[in-house]
């Protein structure tokens, strides 16, 4: 628990802002990384998430989520990796897959078992014959449970991007 409140805290603290689930999670993100080396084997598992959400592949996508994942997002909840599932889990892989994402700077850090990484990016494309572009922000908070990292809480927001 203590882990928890020290990374809550370090987030609250340091003031960086996030990004969201479309965001292309790729080379470009090293290029603007303050990603700790602790941190790393987490932050690779955001980037295998978000890989799997553009690949439509849901299966693969559940197994980097905790049994009690909160997801939040645009003022909702989704508490565990099965009502993710059940309600936005497809809509989610289908608008990664339709709009490309660019990641333009992230943060990360891990004290023991737990990790937050911090994605700033941008959305920019068309889905269902609607523009998009979005300034994307999403922090996730990573356990590592026998040696293996899973994602315990994603926070999504985006803003309409400059005109």
């Amino acid at each position: 628990m203590k882990l928890i409140i020290a990374a809550a805290a370090v987030l609250l603290l340091t003031d960086i802002a996030v990004a969201h689930p479309e965001a292309n999670h790729n080379e470009s993100a090293a290029k603007v990384s303050a990603v700790s080396a602790s941190a790393r084997p987490a932050a690779a598992v955001v980037d295998a998430f978000h890989a799997a959400l553009r690949r439509g592949d849901t299966k693969a996508a559940l197994s980097y989520l905790a049994d009690n994942a909160l997801i939040y997002e645009a003022g909702g909840v989704e508490r565990g990796r099965q009502e993710y599932a059940s309600h936005h889990l497809g809509a989610d892989a289908a608008f990664a897959q339709a709009v490309p994402g660019t990641v333009t700077r992230r943060a990360g850090d891990a004290v023991g078992a737990v990790a937050w990484i911090a994605t700033e990016g941008r959305t920019t494309g068309t889905y269902k014959d609607k523009a998009i572009d979005r300034v994307t922000t999403e922090t996730m908070v990573l356990r590592r449970v026998g040696g293996v990292w899973k994602i315990a809480h994603i926070h999504w927001s985006s803003a309409a991007g400059a005109k």
